[in-house]
């Protein structure tokens, strides 16, 4: 699948892709032609993976008719396969261009003998709702089924009437008395009444339709008492109003009151579980009436399991608006402490349960109200959090069981949050952290060790206590080489990189590579340098990338370690740099750019089709010219000394009117500078733009990279070119943001001071002076001197989006135009594909695709003749957006002028935010626009009869005028 993924990325359109995609059809309708029954069957079966390859309407259309032949003329068993098939491909069916033709060959087995062909037919029906909704022939077979004396055929009929009623608006309003009639009729038997209630779900179309439903409900909740109906009902009542949404309000207070006084446990625990379903989707509608009545419930249950329910229910609604409105005061009513709530009362008394699930949503309710109540004194509530937290970090920090690791991720969640919205409580929780990663189990320590670098990167000022902790912890692990052994390596790596903020000592540097020797295999030495990497040790990255250089297989593998060695030795070049020594900083700088182009080679040849590391490249790229750009501003800078303005500068000032040229040659130079790292900050803006993938870390660091450009070159405009109009309000602002790593919080450090320097030099001194120099070339020192983050995108994609584009009408060979006649224009039809990797929609979703057509004339043949400016140029562009991953839009060209055309169609994804990313890709076809066989017979007969003609007509007028 990844070969054929990677032959159609590879090709512009259908083209030859569309042979291979025959071919594969081919291979399929012959197992479906064989005679013996498992061969059919086999290729039936591996449609779906034929869908997935090649997912473009002209393929899955042909697929479709072929599997709608096989069900109509094939036996019961190959009906089934051939159902299964069309329910894995649902996402699928609406690519079916004959649709009439499919329905008309798949609804003939309705009329069979056999109720289990009609029952197979009437799943078939369900199963392409979505495509057919409105079909009435449909609509009456089911409706005919539901009354079979079949028990196989009225379970198909409820199924699809089910699917149906999802879909259209008629069909659930004329087949709603009919279920209700079916389910209060004493003839139909219990358990098909269990399977028709849950229709009445889809009854949400109109509100109208949605109260009959309700009061259908209602009455079969008093009237049939028992457990199974009861627990029924109710789930399709919480449904319905979910979809409906009006009556969620009731619905609540409804499974409340079941909540309360139903005495059967199964009823409470599906009250429990649609009071969690309504809580996630709709918990604004949650008043304090309800939490308290929740409260009191799970206050007065002898029952851990429904204490556990109902605490997981109101630590969902801990997390939202509705905390808030529990603890708002009513006007009227007098102020009580939060203490005194019964929500508060609860969480206290399970913040030490000896059920762990308990615990932690006791402790969850907690921390959420000390987070999102900070306007309220509460010290004690804050004391009652720290403590549950630590006593369940005990209980489960000794226990590797998964129900204990997933209790502690809970409590460790807490803990950040807590130290993020309370820091002064930071300093225990960290204690305490550290205190129990000595006696804690492997599998526990490696989510602490998370959990304290999260702490960390928020609070860096406890990094340093957490040191010597950790160093004692990292000497005593790794006597083991088990799996959980190297990933506690990496966690207290990446932890120690976190707390040792600047720059790693010798020692600790030792102790880790020591560890590293003893017991680590490579890729944990890898993941180590990466991280190092990551946080800015590239002293420690560079060694341990040279010591894992021969330990690859693959060549490729080997130019990515040389690569990354050689990027981290770049970057610690650039940290011996010094304030006032530009000459060692030139230096610096050279010795750094050797290694980066040395780095930028190697990554060249790391790179395969498969994984053509575009980011990568780019980010490097950028980085090698911001460090030229930056060497050059320092030289520019010095050439003051070197080459100042000469004795008639000023004389030449005022000739010219520009008041900068009595600056000399520097002021050019500087003006140049400036345009430099303007187009920096335009490059980097647009490799933001082509990173749809990358995670916000990521995409923050290029953020810094660019905003170091725009810095630079505001300064330059600031101090030299243009004093009088420059402006700092819109700088200012962005100080002030919340910072999520050390990396951002130094960049952020330097911008700001690097700002308040040239806003105090501004206007004081005219340009140019040894002072506006001298804080340029400090300015660009301060920021290289903080070390580059090589951020996760750089390693790892976690999340994969690419969309394939087919052109129709499309050329057999690529190379060859398509003939088009000037007088018609060109229907392009552009249909596209997006594909995901593991992770869908991990960072962000496509809401819709933009497509940009546009056409230049190649090359022009025939008579140059003039032609409206309207009919040269096609510049378009449509939004459409993907339903189940496929798209779909058409363009009309008007290709007027004689000639070849380049066509290209450029794609680009807006995601949920309103974001535009440039994702690509560019497909282009060539276009032949030929002249119409009626012009060009005109324009010949006019070309040969012409001359003799208007000797005639000469002739004529001089004849008929010498009559006069």
């Amino acid at each position: 699948m990844a070969a054929g993924a990677k032959s159609f990325l590879a090709d512009a359109g259908y083209g030859e892709q569309e042979l291979d995609a025959n071919s594969a059809l081919m291979e399929l309708d012959k197992g479906l032609r064989s005679g013996k029954l498992g061969e059919q069957c086999e290729a039936v079966v591996r449609f779906p993976r034929l869908f997935q390859k090649y997912p473009f309407p002209i393929l899955i259309n042909s697929a479709f008719l072929k599997l709608a032949d096989v069900f109509r003329v094939g036996n019961n068993f190959l009906r089934l396969c051939v159902l299964k098939v069309t329910q894995q491909s649902e996402k699928h069916l609406e690519k079916i261009l004959n649709v009439d033709e499919f329905v008309k060959r798949v609804f003939s087995v309705i009329h069979s003998n056999d109720p289990v062909a009609r029952a197979i037919t009437l799943r078939m029906l369900g199963s392409m709702a979505s495509i057919i909704p409105e079909r009435k022939n449909a609509h009456h077979s089911i409706r005919q089924s539901l009354d079979s004396h079949d028990n196989v055929e009225v379970e198909a009929a409820i199924f699809a009437a089910a699917n149906f009623s999802a879909q259209s608006k008629d069909f659930a309003g004329g087949i709603c008395n009919k279920i209700s009639e079916m389910i209060q009729g004493l003839a139909t038997p219990v358990d098909l009444k269990l399977k028709l209630i849950p229709i009445l779900q889809h009854m949400h179309h109109d509100a109208s339709l949605a109260s009959s439903s309700r009061q259908l409900l209602q009455q079969l909740v008093t009237s049939y008492p028992s457990t199974k109906m009861v627990i029924v009902t109710l789930h399709t009542f919480t449904l319905l109003a979910a979809s409906s949404l009006v009556d969620i309000p009731k619905q609540i207070q409804l499974l409340l009151q079941y909540l309360k006084n139903d005495p059967r446990k199964a009823v409470k625990r599906l009250a429990i579980q649609d009071l969690k379903l309504l809580a996630n989707k709709t918990p604004h509608t949650w008043s304090r009436e309800n939490i308290q009545a929740l409260c009191e419930c799970a206050l007065q249950t002898p029952y851990d399991s429904l204490k556990l329910g109902m605490l997981s229910v109101l630590s969902t609604l801990s997390g939202t608006i509705a905390i808030k409105q529990y603890f708002s005061i009513a006007p009227g009513t007098t102020a009580t402490t939060a203490r005194s709530f019964d929500l508060v009362k609860l969480a206290q008394e399970c913040c030490y349960h000896n059920n762990r699930g308990i615990a932690a949503h006791g402790v969850r309710v907690l921390t959420n109200i000390s987070a999102s109540c900070q306007e309220k004194d509460l010290l004690a509530l804050e004391q009652d959090a720290v403590f549950g937290l630590e006593s369940l970090l005990v209980l489960c920090s000794q226990d590797s069981s998964p129900g204990a690791q997933a209790t502690l991720k809970i409590a460790l969640t807490c803990m950040v949050k807590l130290a993020k919205c309370r820091p002064h409580l930071s300093q225990s929780v960290v204690e305490s952290l550290l205190t129990q990663l000595h006696s804690a189990q492997d599998a526990a320590r490696i989510l602490m060790c998370h959990c304290l670098a999260a702490i960390a990167m928020q609070l860096p000022v406890l990094g340093d206590g957490m040191l010597g902790d950790l160093m004692d912890l990292y000497k005593v692990i790794g006597r083991s080489a088990t799996d959980k052994q190297q990933e506690l390596m990496v966690s207290l790596a990446t932890v120690i990189f976190v707390a040792s903020q600047k720059a790693l000592s010798s020692e600790v540097k030792n102790v880790i590579k020591q560890q590293l020797e003893n017991v680590s295999n490579g890729w944990t030495a890898y993941r180590i340098a990466r991280q190092a990497s990551r946080m800015g040790n590239h002293d420690m990255a560079r060694e341990l990338y040279q010591s894992l250089l021969t330990q690859v297989a693959s060549e490729h593998f080997y130019f990515w370690l040389n690569s990354l060695k050689e990027f981290s030795h770049a970057e610690q070049c650039l940290t011996g740099l010094q304030e006032e020594d530009y000459s060692s900083a030139l230096s610096c700088i050279a010795e750094s750019l050797k290694s980066y182009h040395k780095g930028i080679a190697s990554l060249t040849a790391a790179s395969t089709p498969l994984n053509p590391l575009s980011f990568q490249c780019g980010f490097v790229k950028l980085r090698i010219d911001l460090l030229q750009a930056f060497s050059q501003l320092i030289c520019t800078c010095n050439s003051l000394k070197t080459s100042p303005p000469p004795a008639i500068a000023t004389t030449i000032a005022m000739t010219s009117g520009n008041d900068l040229q009595r600056c000399g040659r520097i002021s050019t130079q500087m003006k140049l500078s400036m345009e430099e790292f303007r187009n920096l900050a335009t490059r980097y803006g647009d490799l933001y733009q082509s990173s749809f993938d990358a995670d916000s870390a990521t995409l923050r660091n290029v953020e810094l990279q660019q905003q170091s450009c725009l810095l630079i070159s505001h300064a330059v405009e600031a101090l030299i070119l243009d004093p009088e109009s420059a402006s700092f309000q819109e700088y200012t602002s962005s100080g002030a943001a919340h910072v999520e790593s050390e990396y951002e919080r130094r960049m952020m450090s330097v911008c700001n001071h690097v700002l308040e320097e040239v806003e105090s030099l501004n206007r004081k001194y005219a340009p140019v002076s040894y002072l506006h120099t001298a804080c340029l070339c400090n300015a660009v020192i301060a920021l290289l001197k903080v070390p580059l983050s090589f951020q996760r995108y750089f390693f790892q994609k976690l999340q994969s989006t690419s969309i394939k584009l087919a052109l129709s009408p499309s050329p057999r060979n690529p190379a060859e135009p398509i003939a088009v006649q000037n007088n018609q224009q060109l229907a392009l039809k552009v249909e596209g594909v997006v594909q995901h990797g593991s992770k869908p929609g991990l960072f962000r979703k496509i809401q819709s695709v933009c497509l940009n057509v546009s056409s230049t004339l190649q090359s022009k043949s025939g008579q140059d003749y003039k032609i409206p400016i309207d009919n040269m140029t096609n510049e378009m562009e449509q939004r459409v957006e993907p339903h189940n991953d496929y798209f779909s839009t058409q363009f009309l060209l008007n290709l007027a002028i004689l000639g070849t055309h380049n066509i290209t169609v450029e794609s680009s994804v807006k995601d949920l935010n309103g974001i535009v990313w440039k994702t690509g890709p560019k497909t282009t076809i060539f276009v032949k626009s030929l002249e119409d066989p009626y012009s060009q017979q005109v324009r010949l007969q006019q070309q040969q009869g012409q001359p003799p003609s208007q000797q005639q007509q000469q002739q004529q007028q001089r004849t008929a005028y010498s009559r006069f």
